[in-house]
């Protein structure tokens, strides 16, 4: 702490959705957060798979043929997959901004995907909790290495 302004000196821990920087001490109602951020997944991921399942009565009812229906099915599934994985990844890496930018269409549709991933961390931790604990650990880590200050003279120092 700075001791004329009475603020925290170093470096502060990036907020995550919903939780806002409660992950660093799990406080401030993190457990229901959590709790409330599995529940809220689910609850969308289940009315997802009802809305698809209108889209796919809608093609039996347009009478598109089986071949088409079967395609539309198999698509959701894949791109549900790939943005299970993707989003899986996304919480203990950065990922790059140009890939995700040209795969930001597969992981619309697999959009099913990417909320059960959300529910499935949300059961162990805050979604992006380790990978914002790595980063703040190190920046802390880095900030007191930086701020430590020298013992003794350094001219006086015994050269070999």
């Amino acid at each position: 702490m700075s001791e004329e302004t009475g603020t925290p000196t170093g470096p502060r821990p990036e907020p995550i959705r919903f939780f806002g920087t409660t992950w660093v001490d799990h406080d401030g109602g993190y457990a229901a957060r959590r709790a409330a951020v599995a529940a809220g997944s689910l609850a969308a991921a289940v009315l997802s798979c009802l809305v698809l399942r209108f889209a796919y009565e809608g093609l039996e009812i347009a009478a598109v043929g089986s071949l088409v229906t079967l395609l539309v099915a198999v698509m959701f599934a894949i791109c549900s997959a790939i943005a299970f994985r993707r989003t899986w990844v996304g919480f203990t890496e950065r990922p790059d901004p140009d890939t995700q930018a040209s795969l930001r269409g597969l992981l619309t549709i697999g959009f099913v995907g990417a909320l059960l991933a959300y529910f499935f961390r949300s059961l162990t931790e805050a979604p992006g909790e380790q990978l914002h604990r790595q980063e703040y650990e190190a920046a802390r880590t880095e900030h007191a290495r930086r701020t430590s200050r020298r013992t003794g003279n350094p001219s006086r120092k015994r050269r070999r």
